[in-house]
């Protein structure tokens, strides 16, 4: 159900409240019209090509308490031709006010629905950025994404919510003039969106989406005149911030102080989600729980210990965040995933059978350990927002912090095939991104040539036969 009002400001589609303003754990809660309402601090699932990897739609509604997900445009980019000018995401038949988006990944009317230029976490491009388009990798290889395309993208796919376009340079380390440009081009690329979208004098042409404007991995003092602007001229027209790294949180003044902050920060363990928390961050992307699902790695912690579980010390060694299935330790263990945990996996597998799963190579291996990994992080910051309450999250991370281990194991086994576009792009004279499954015939053809004037024949007798490798005489 898409909200009823075509005319509603940027405001009043999207409703924040917050216990506090800046660099501090604040509680708060995230309503969209027809979405399900998500408490913050939580996080943000992932997705490819539109669908959280390894969990189908009906799965994510009957076995997990996903409200939201973030999707990538350039998973929706195909090929465009004279005779198909639009990507098929955008020919969907749709009604008043819905989201073409949403209707082509099937995706339930109750979830959030997020939307950025680049996937999350996103694939190295070249760093071609210019004044009016940025680099993206799309199914069929890189390419530039222009701002007006981008507009276009967002007026045909409505998605509740739309990360504005960045100057961002993933995987390279720029310059002082460089970082400069990087300021000029977003900002300029956020003043023209929202002007388009939303300084639109016909009520009915505006837009049921709401803009989280960027802020770059840069220092504050570099990007004060594009913050300040943020701050007063375009306030009106933004409902979020979208920040890059956590120290960013930083930059974040008191006139912003009351809108949502999405990090797309990548942390690596919950110990890092607790210091992105700490600083005011409310909505996280954690690339690190699919990596491990794909890896055979199941998590294992909770933020608050369960009353049975002992105390830390400093002459116990620290538990373990997670354990890999690949291991033959856990060829005959008929425990759960987690001895706490009471999601679907838990409650009905155990530690043998994934195992055993992964083993075969049997997907459903990578769907269980989705499922349990997704219920371990809900009840993560369930705790979090509990303890926030409370008033006990600083002495529980510290809590935390000492009594599990400070990394999650590395990764040992071979997870599912991945597609080309989740994989860094190969170079000339570099080594094949999969492994050869089936080769050509050619070595067996020439040994079966060698030795065909001495293949054994149907009238060939027993000795032949014994000569040949068949039989022995008894």
């Amino acid at each position: 159900m898409a909200p009823e009002s075509s005319s509603q400001s940027p405001q009043e589609m999207l409703n924040f409240t917050s216990t506090a303003s800046i660099l501090t754990p604040r509680l708060g809660r995230l309503v969209v019209a027809g979405r399900k309402p998500i408490s913050t601090p939580h996080y943000i699932p992932l997705t490819s090509r539109g669908v959280v990897p390894h969990v189908t739609h009906d799965l994510m509604r009957d076995q997990t308490a996903i409200g939201s997900l973030f999707v990538g445009l350039e998973d929706f980019i195909e090929r465009q031709t004279p005779k198909n000018p639009f990507p098929p995401a955008y020919t969907v038949p749709t009604g008043p006010n819905q989201s073409a988006l949403r209707n082509f990944i099937c995706l339930p009317d109750d979830i959030l629905l997020i939307m950025g230029p680049r996937r999350e976490p996103p694939i190295k491009c070249p760093p071609s950025n210019t004044p009016n388009s940025v680099a993206i990798l799309t199914s069929v290889g890189y390419r530039q994404l222009e701002a007006n395309h981008y507009l276009d993208a967002i007026r045909h796919l409505r998605p509740d919510i739309i990360i504005g376009l960045a100057d961002l340079m993933q995987g390279h380390n720029p310059g002082n003039k460089r970082r400069g440009k990087m300021v000029d081009r977003t900002h300029a690329y956020t003043t023209h969106a929202t002007e388009q979208l939303y300084n639109n004098k016909d009520t009915n042409s505006r837009l049921n989406t709401v803009y989280f404007a960027p802020v770059l991995p840069l220092e504050n003092a570099e990007q004060s005149i594009y913050l300040q602007d943020l701050e007063t001229e375009m306030r009106r027209y933004i409902s979020g911030l979208a920040l890059y790294e956590s120290a960013s949180l930083s930059a974040v003044s008191e006139g912003l102080g009351d809108l949502p902050r999405l990090l797309f920060g990548a942390p690596a363990t919950p110990h890092e989600i607790l210091r992105d928390v700490s600083r005011g961050a409310d909505l996280h992307t954690i690339p690190f729980m699919s990596i491990c699902s794909d890896a055979g790695i199941a998590l294992d912690f909770t933020f608050i210990p369960p009353p049975s579980s002992p105390a830390p010390t400093t002459s116990r060694p620290p538990i373990p965040l997670a354990y890999d299935l690949w291991s033959s330790d856990y060829k005959t263990d008929t425990r759960p995933f987690s001895e706490s945990c009471q999601c679907y996996a838990c409650r009905h597998h155990h530690r043998a059978y994934l195992h055993h799963l992964l083993s075969a190579k049997e997907m459903l291996a990578w769907s269980l350990l989705q499922i349990h990994n997704h219920h371990i992080m809900d009840v993560f910051f369930a705790q979090i927002r509990e303890s926030i309450e409370r008033g006990t999250f600083d002495a529980d991370a510290e809590a935390f912090q000492r009594r599990y281990a400070s990394e999650l194991p590395e990764p040992k086994g071979q997870g599912p095939r991945l597609r080309g576009y989740q994989l860094p792009a190969s170079g000339p004279n570099q080594p094949r991104r999969h492994a050869r499954v089936y080769g050509r015939l050619d070595d067996a053809a020439e040994k079966f040539a060698e030795s065909q004037s001495s293949v054994a024949t149907p009238d060939t007798g027993a000795d032949g036969l014994e000569e040949h490798g068949f039989a022995e005489k008894v």
